[in-house]
C-alpha cells in the first residue's frame, strides 16, 4: 500500500481530527507548541502508526518529519496496560547524528513528560560511556534516543535492559544511517527487539539499502510519499516534470564558475546577504576549519559573525557552535555534511553549496535547511565549468534549477589571502590541508563520471585557496594536471613563514633544532670504491640557481608526501591529532 501526498505547507486536518483520536495530554502540548494543523506527512503517518501499521515514509525535509512519529510513540506508549519498570525499554529513535539526535530528544521531551513513570534517555557520542551507563542506572531508561554506535555500545553493556514489552522503532534519516555504515549496529540493535512491535522508517530519500531494510524490519508496511509540486516556467529550457523533490518554496540557482574565482564570488554573496541567516557547506572538515580561520580576517567582512561546525570538533565545541548560529538574527554558519540532515535551525534564508557534496543524496538534505515548513528560501550552488553534467542529473532527478551569472563586481580576495598566509603559518598550513583534502575528497566522489578528477585545473584551484607555492603532489607529476593559472609568490622561503601564536612558533624552531640535530647525527655511508666527497662539494658550489630549485623541490615533494601520509593515517584513525601535531611540527607548546 503506498499513499502519495502533496507537499503543501499543512493540511485542512486539525490533530484534534485525527482517527484514532490523540489523547488530551498531547493535544495540550501541541497547543502550547503552536501545533493546531498536520503537515501532510503528519495526517498521515500519525493515524497508520497509531493504528499498528508500520511505515516507511520518504518526504522532503522541513515537512515536520520529527513530530509525524514522535507523537505516535508517545500514545503508544500512552495505551501501555502497565507502568514500565526502571530499565524496561518501551521504544527507540535512532539518528546519524548527534545534532540530530539532540534535536528530537528536545522536541520529545514536552510530549514524554505527559507520560507518568516513562524516562527518556539521549544517548549520543562524545561523552563518557560511563556517565550514560550510570544515569541509566540510576534514573532509568525506556526511551531511549540517539546515534547507532552509542545505542550499540550502551544495549551491549546493560545486561539488565528488558526489551519483552518494547512497542515502536524508528529510524529517522534511515538513507543516511546506512550511508555512514552503521549497518552493524542497526542489525545488531533490532536483533534485540521483539518482532511483534511497530516500526517506522523516515528519509527524504528512499534508497535501495532502505527499501532491503524496511523489507527485514517491518511487516507489510504502508509507504507514505510527500510530493513537492515544481514551479511552472514558460521557459522551455527550465521545463520541469510535474512533481520536485524540493518543496514549491524553495528557490535553487547554480553558478558555473572557475575555482580560482570561487572564493570572491561567495565573500560577495555573503556581502550582499548581510542581513540574512547563510549556511554554507564544505566537502571536508579541513576546509571549514580553513575558511573559518581566513574569511574573518577579509577585510569587508570584519566583525562579521562566522560560526564554524564540522564533526572533527569535539562534542562540545559542536553544541556551542549549532547555539551560537541558532541564536543569531544573521550571520553565516561554514560546515560540512553534518548539519544536512534533519536539523532544524529557525531562520535561515539561503543554503551555499560551495562544494558538491561528495554523495548526491545528501544534496537535497543540504537545501532543506531552508524552505521549512513553507516558508520561502533560497539556495545557491558553485560548479566548475567541467562539472556542468551536474545540471542535468540534478534535473533528472527531479530537482529545479534556474542559473546565476558571476558577480562581475565581485571583490577580489586572493591577495588577502596570500598576505595573511605568509603573516601566518597556521594560515599556510590549514590552507594546504584543505587543499589537499579537497583534492582527496573530490577523487572519491560517489558521481564520479561527472566530477572527474583527471580534468581539475589544478593551478586554478591552488589560487582559489590562496596557497603561496603549487605542491608538487603526485597526481600532478603522474596525470600532467593543469598547472595554468597559478602565479607563485616569488623570493619567498616556506621555513621562514612564522607562527603568529608564539608558543607554537617556539615549538616549530625547537623541532627543526632537533630535526637538525638528529640528521647531523647520522653518518654518511662509506663509498667503498672512492671518496668523492670533495668533487660532491665541487659540483654543489658549480650549481645553477635553477638546479638548486630543482633540488629545493624534490626536498619539499618528500616533505609533502610524509605530511600526506600522515594525513591519511589521521583520517583513519591509526594516529591521533596530537601525533599528527608532532610529527609535522606544528604541536603548541605546553
Amino acid at each position: 500500500m503506498a499513499l502519495d501526498l502533496p507537499n503543501t505547507a499543512l493540511t485542512t486536518t486539525r490533530f484534534s481530527e485525527l482517527s484514532p483520536p490523540l489523547s488530551e495530554p498531547v493535544l495540550a502540548a501541541l497547543a502550547e507548541g503552536g501545533f493546531d494543523f498536520c503537515t501532510p506527512v503528519q495526517a498521515a503517518s500519525i493515524p497508520l502508526l497509531c493504528g499498528y501499521k508500520d511505515v516507511a515514509v520518504d518526504a522532503a525535509t522541513g515537512s515536520g518529519k520529527t513530530l509525524a512519529f514522535v507523537v505516535p510513540i508517545v500514545e503508544i506508549l500512552r495505551r501501555s496496560s502497565t507502568s514500565p519498570k526502571p530499565l524496561q525499554v518501551m521504544g527507540i529513535i535512532i539518528s546519524p547524528t548527534r545534532e540530530l539526535s539532540t534535536q528530537i530528544y528536545n522536541v520529545a521531551q514536552p510530549f514524554v513528560s505527559t507520560l507518568a513513570n516513562v524516562k527518556s534517555v539521549l544517548l549520543v557520542g562524545g561523552g563518557e560511556v560511563k556517565s550514560d551507563m550510570n544515569k541509566i542506572e540510576e534514573e532509568g531508561a525506556n526511551l531511549l534516543i540517539g546515534t547507532p554506535g552509542r545505542l550499540f555500545d550502551i544495549m551491549d553493556r546493560v545486561d539488565n535492559f528488558d526489551f519483552k514489552n518494547f512497542e515502536v522503532l524508528i529510524l529517522d534519516e534511515a538513507d543516511r544511517l546506512l550511508d555512514m555504515g552503521f549497518q552493524k549496529q542497526i542489525t545488531s540493535i533490532i536483533s534485540r527487539l521483539p518482532k511483534l512491535r511497530r516500526t517506522g522508517l523516515f528519509s527524504a530519500t528512499q534508497t535501495e539499502a532502505v527499501e532491503e531494510l524496511s523489507k527485514a524490519g517491518l511487516r507489510n508496511p504502508v509507504r507514505v510519499e510527500v510530493k513537492a509540486e515544481a514551479k511552472t516556467s514558460n521557459d522551455s529550457s527550465s521545463q520541469q516534470v510535474s512533481s520536485s523533490k524540493t518543496p514549491s518554496s524553495l528557490s535553487i540557482e547554480y553558478v558555473e564558475c572557475e575555482a580560482d574565482k570561487k572564493p570572491s564570488q561567495l565573500v560577495d554573496l555573503i556581502i550582499k546577504n548581510k542581513s540574512k541567516k547563510l549556511i554554507v557547506y564544505f566537502m571536508t572538515c579541513a576546509s571549514v576549519d580553513y575558511w573559518g580561520l581566513v574569511l574573518p580576517s577579509i577585510s569587508v567582512l570584519k566583525g562579521f559573525p562566522l560560526v564554524s561546525l564540522h564533526g572533527k570538533m569535539k562534542q562540545m565545541q559542536r553544541m556551542k557552535a549549532l547555539e551560537s548560529f541558532t541564536s543569531l538574527s544573521s550571520g553565516v554558519l561554514l560546515c560540512t555534511d553534518v548539519a544536512a540532515r534533519g536539523l532544524d535551525i529557525p531562520g535561515v534564508d539561503c543554503i551555499v553549496q560551495y562544494d558538491p557534496p561528495q554523495n548526491p543524496n545528501d544534496f537535497i538534505h543540504r537545501v532543506g535547511r531552508t524552505a521549512r515548513m513553507g516558508k520561502q528560501g533560497s539556495a545557491i550552488f558553485y560548479l566548475l565549468p567541467k562539472e556542468e553534467a551536474y545540471v542535468e542529473f540534478l534535473r533528472i532527478r527531479r530537482i529545479p534549477l534556474q542559473e546565476k551569472k558571476c558577480s562581475d563586481a565581485a571583490y577580489d580576495i586572493t591577495p588577502e589571502i596570500r598576505s595573511a598566509a605568509k603573516k601566518d603559518r597556521d594560515v599556510m598550513e590549514k590552507g594546504l590541508r584543505a587543499f589537499v583534502s579537497y583534492f582527496r575528497a573530490y577523487k572519491e566522489h560517489h558521481c564520479s563520471y561527472i566530477f572527474r578528477w583527471k580534468d581539475l585545473e589544478v593551478g586554478k584551484l591552488a589560487m582559489g585557496y590562496g596557497l603561496l607555492q603549487l605542491p608538487a603532489i603526485p597526481e600532478v607529476k603522474h596525470n600532467s594536471l593543469s598547472t595554468e593559472g597559478f602565479i607563485p609568490v616569488e623570493g619567498l622561503q616556506l621555513d621562514e613563514v612564522k607562527f603568529k601564536d608564539k608558543s607554537r612558533e617556539k615549538q616549530r624552531k625547537k623541532n627543526l633544532v632537533a630535526k637538525k640535530a638528529a640528521a647531523e647525527k647520522q653518518e654518511p655511508k662509506p663509498n667503498k670504491r672512492k671518496d668523492n666527497s670533495s668533487s660532491s662539494a665541487a659540483v654543489m658550489r658549480k650549481k645553477t640557481a635553477k638546479q638548486r630549485r630543482a633540488a629545493q623541490s624534490a626536498y619539499d615533494d618528500d616533505e609533502l608526501t610524509r605530511d600526506y601520509r600522515l594525513l591519511k593515517k589521521l583520517k583513519k584513525g591509526a594516529i591521533d591529532e596530537s601525533e599528527f601535531a608532532k610529527l609535522t611540527g606544528t604541536e603548541d607548546l605546553l
